[in-house]
């Protein structure tokens, strides 16, 4: 990794550095800079500091004497990419079918990527192997109520009526979202389970200003706002449920500071763009939900739910999606048997992959095989995850 920097590491195949900041405000300041670089850049703010994802290893010195001049220091151990691996025997089949439910592009690999790079991508291996019972593992996909009216590929079923399956039976429940209540004042928000606003911006000016004065704004209010910039675009976000009362546990009303954002948003002269707001979580079903959800967390070093009766844990940054799990019947002992059709696959630093085996192992994983930087583990009930280091 040297010729890249200290800073950086290759996660997914990516040149990647994540730079601990002391608020939001700080964060602001470096991204405020590194927009400003000739490259296609992903850069995520967050209230501890920033991650900056780049297209090539050229302008990596520059981000890290920027950081320098900030005083923000890397922090390579924050470092870690979840995606979605689908086995299927048909995949040009399940490749249609989930580029329509989630409008993702192409991937390199030939899966399927978000184009705005914040949703975990999926890749479609070659299967042969039978498994004709429900997965273990589903996707929830929230996008405003118009792009999932437009992307329904068909009859939808389940509890809640928004389920769909691809040609293998992998499952996604596929939500409309709403909007952020009834004011003018929120009217560029969407409630996806986040509430978020996506802005058209003309400019790195435009994008660096807008993203310093929703950092100030979030600070100001104490809240841990995500805001991340791609090229031409802000993406403001408040986190799954977190502008629900009871989920942010704040003494404040998120609406206000969703209508001081649009307010902002728009006397800079950012345009929102209503379709593009998109919410991508996994559900694991587990028999015993206390255990396996034991495991994710030390595996992936997430945050649990705050709240009481709520499954759900999460990146202590919000960079990777949201896992939620659900109480499976232990009668259906088949189903607990059979090998899912999905699983998650870990992409993490070279030099970090070691200390992250031996958590899972130490957490309960159990290893079922490794190869050249990959090593296969399973939960304590049988869901997988693959651990990737360097490309």
């Amino acid at each position: 990794m040297a010729e890249i920097g200290t800073d950086w590491r290759m996660v997914d195949g990516v040149a990647t550095a994540w730079f601990d900041a002391p608020s939001m405000t700080e964060a602001a300041a470096l991204a405020g800079r590194v927009v400003g670089l000739p490259a296609d850049i992903a850069v995520d703010l967050r209230a501890t500091g920033v991650r900056v994802r780049l297209d090539s290893d050229e302008h990596a010195e520059a981000v890290s004497a920027a950081a320098r001049d900030l005083g923000l220091a890397a922090n390579p151990a924050a470092l870690q990419h979840l995606s979605v691996v689908v086995e299927s025997a048909n995949p040009p089949a399940v490749e249609r079918f989930w580029q329509r439910v989630l409008d993702y592009a192409p991937g390199a690999d030939g899966g399927l990527t978000d184009p705005l790079r914040r949703d975990p991508a999926i890749r479609i291996r070659q299967s042969t192997e039978p498994r004709p019972l429900r997965n273990r593992i589903h996707l929830d996909v929230v996008r405003p109520a118009a792009a999932v009216e437009r992307a329904s590929p068909g009859e939808a079923s389940g509890p809640y009526g928004v389920r769909h399956a691809d040609p293998d039976g992998n499952e996604v429940d596929l939500v409309p979202g709403a909007a952020l209540g009834e004011s003018t004042g929120t009217a560029d928000w969407q409630a996806v389970f986040s509430a978020m606003a996506c802005y058209r911006v003309t400019s790195p000016a435009q994008q660096r200003d807008l993203a310093a004065a929703a950092a100030a704004l979030a600070v100001d209010a104490g809240f841990p706002l995500l805001v991340d910039l791609r090229p031409g675009l802000v993406i403001i976000d408040s986190g799954k449920d977190q502008w629900e009362d009871d989920a942010h546990g704040l003494e404040l009303d998120f609406t206000d500071l969703a209508a001081n954002l649009q307010t902002a948003a728009r006397e800079l002269g950012a345009t929102a763009d209503p379709g593009l707001p998109r919410f991508a979580q996994l559900v694991l079903d587990a028999a015993d939900v206390a255990a396996v959800r034991a495991f994710w967390v030390a595996a992936l070093g997430y945050t649990q739910d705050r709240r009481a009766g709520v499954s759900d844990i999460h990146d202590p940054r919000r960079l990777n999606p949201v896992l939620v799990f659900q109480k499976l019947d232990a009668s259906e002992t088949e189903r607990r048997r059979q090998h899912n059709r999905l699983h998650v696959e870990l992409a993490v630093p070279p030099d970090l992959a070691q200390a992250r085996l031996a958590t899972i192992v130490a957490a309960g994983g159990r290893l079922l095989d490794e190869s050249e930087g990959r090593w296969r583990v399973a939960d304590p009930e049988g869901n997988e995850m693959v651990i990737v280091s360097g490309a």
